[in-house]
């Protein structure tokens, strides 16, 4: 009888600590956090790790665990393609401004709920209103920038540097590096051809991409990432990418390589926001986090790590912050953030709809077979 008796407390604990979570200690919570590679302080070379102080303050603000679960994409359309197959979740994700329209008119975005993100607030009302998120329903801008050349001055002449001529100049073939992403790849050709880069003229995408196949042979890698460590090391002499990794290439180039950087007239102004996908399955868990990553002491962290302009006052009006990047730095990360949404509706891209959509995927994969 006392056996069981014994037989049935255990089973009644068992059930208990399951209906309980933890027999009296609180689950852990878990959020998925999708981001670009390299595109958060963490922790590295003294930064702060703005994912494990997040998890402190939560802990110590609301007296229960949080694990982020935090992995990386190299571009946006890897980043939709894993979130529209349905096999994977996550609670926050980083798209660029045409992805996220693109993901809104989908239904892939959640609406956020403003009152969990209190230091919305603090961000520039240029990027506000924007036309990928007209009503700010579904976004809240991390950072913003302004893609442009980065070029090793003890390899390429200067008389040869100013436009994206640059990157089909055959005196560097074999030296230059091109986007490793449809939209960024035609958009090189396009701004440099005076092109609409949203354009729903299949034969403005024909003449781009007759321009992309008189650069093939001159290409040494279509990259993504990979571009740190290329352009760093000396291994390619041009490329074209976004303007705070210069100054991460900058920090980390070889002692023969003397990396610079300019905007050619025509380029692509983009915002990348923090957005609660549809499979998120802690809304308002991701809605403090996105609340955390705008408050001062991790938006700054943030800022100095990755290099990209913050439109987030508590950011750039740092005088602190100002100091440490410098003024040079200062007027490549920050050019005229006053008209940057003018700038933005002048060059940015746009959603393009679903025909145009398919049909530069098809050119592109026409490229890459070439």
């Amino acid at each position: 009888m006392k056996k069981l008796l014994s037989v049935l407390l255990i089973a009644a604990m068992l059930l208990a600590c399951a209906s309980l979570a933890g027999c009296g200690s609180k689950d852990v919570l878990t959020l998925n956090v999708y981001n670009w590679g390299e595109y958060i302080s963490d922790g590295s070379e003294g930064s702060l790790d703005t994912i494990k102080a997040f998890e402190k303050w939560y802990e110590a603000e609301y007296g229960q665990k949080v694990k982020v679960n935090y992995t990386t994409y190299a571009s946006n359309e890897d980043m939709y393609a894993k979130l529209s197959s349905g096999a994977v979740s996550y609670d926050v994700i980083v798209p660029s401004d045409y992805m996220i329209a693109r993901m809104a008119g989908e239904g892939m975005l959640l609406p956020l709920d403003f009152a969990n993100i209190p230091n919305y607030q603090y961000i520039d009302e240029s990027f506000r209103g924007l036309y990928y998120d007209p009503q700010d329903l579904y976004s809240v801008p991390y950072t913003y920038g302004v893609v442009g050349v980065i070029w090793n001055a003890a390899v390429v002449d200067e008389a040869d540097t100013g436009g994206w001529d640059l990157l089909w100049n055959s005196k560097y073939g074999g030296q230059i590096l091109q986007f490793n992403n449809a939209r960024d790849a035609f958009g090189t050709a396009q701004y440099l051809l005076g092109l609409d880069v949203n354009s729903a003229d299949k034969a403005v995408w024909d003449e781009a991409l007759a321009k992309l196949k008189e650069q093939s042979p001159l290409v040494k890698s279509y990259v993504m990432d990979e571009i740190y460590n290329m352009m760093a090391s000396g291994e390619a002499a041009v490329g074209a990418y976004y303007a705070g990794d210069y100054f991460t290439m900058l920090d980390n180039q070889a002692e023969d390589v003397d990396l610079r950087f300019y905007y050619p007239e025509r380029t692509n102004y983009f915002v990348d926001a923090m957005c609660i996908p549809s499979c998120c399955q802690h809304k308002e868990l991701a809605e403090i986090f996105i609340n955390y990553m705008l408050s001062e002491e991790p938006a700054i962290a943030n800022a100095e790590f990755i290099y990209y302009a913050s439109p987030n006052s508590l950011v750039y009006e740092n005088e602190d912050y100002l100091e440490e990047l410098g003024e040079e730095t200062v007027e490549i990360l920050y050019p005229g953030i006053d008209n940057f949404s003018e700038l933005y509706n002048e060059f940015a891209y746009r959603n393009l709809d679903a025909d145009t959509l398919a049909y530069l995927t098809t050119l592109w994969e026409t490229l890459k077979i070439a």
